[in-house]
């Protein structure tokens, strides 16, 4: 399934309490920097390791980059679970139970002009097995710890997304409490 920009693909804006106030074309909401929902799915092995995926060089934004299991952004009317699972269904081809975390909001330059300005909604889940990903969507997977995945942002941040630098502390504050 190929996340190609289309005139139909919408996202929907909110407010920073998350309350929806309209939907914008997907594309017109990254050149405007528009406050919209997203969501990023952090999946974990028996081991601990977190499954990332590199950006297939086609994506319209962070082409190439690594980032977490899956990320995108629900339809109108889509619950935050329903649409992580959907896309983590079409991207990497696993269906897994999934828990929300938290949210934040960030706001960032990307790469063609584009700015992300998203309230992300953080979810986990359990995935122990093979991926098997949209050749259109992953170039690349791979499970990493997240003491080697912390050493690699600090060394080389550049390889990882925006929105994986800007909440990887907080999932490491969420796992911790929930080892404790």
């Amino acid at each position: 399934m190929n996340e190609s920009i289309t005139a139909e693909e919408q996202v929907v804006l909110v407010n920073e309490r998350d309350e929806a106030i309209g939907t914008m074309g997907k594309l017109r909401a990254h050149q405007e920097g528009a406050l919209h929902r997203a969501f990023s799915v952090f999946l974990f092995d028996d081991q601990g390791r977190l499954l990332l995926q590199q950006r297939a060089a086609g994506k319209y934004h962070s082409a190439g980059l690594w980032t977490n299991t899956c990320c995108s952004h629900p339809r109108a009317h889509e619950t935050i679970v329903d649409a992580a699972k959907r896309r983590l269904q079409e991207e990497m081809g696993i269906a897994a139970e999934l828990e929300q975390r938290f949210n934040f909001i960030y706001r960032a330059a990307l790469d063609n002009g584009l700015q992300e300005h998203e309230l992300d909604h953080v979810l986990f889940g359990r995935y122990a097995g093979p991926a098997t990903p949209e050749a259109s969507e992953v170039a690349d997977w791979k499970y990493i710890s997240p003491d080697t995945l912390d050493e690699d942002l600090r060394n080389h941040p550049e390889r990882y997304t925006v929105w994986l630098r800007e909440c990887w502390q907080r999932v490491r504050e969420e796992l911790a409490a929930q080892a404790a």
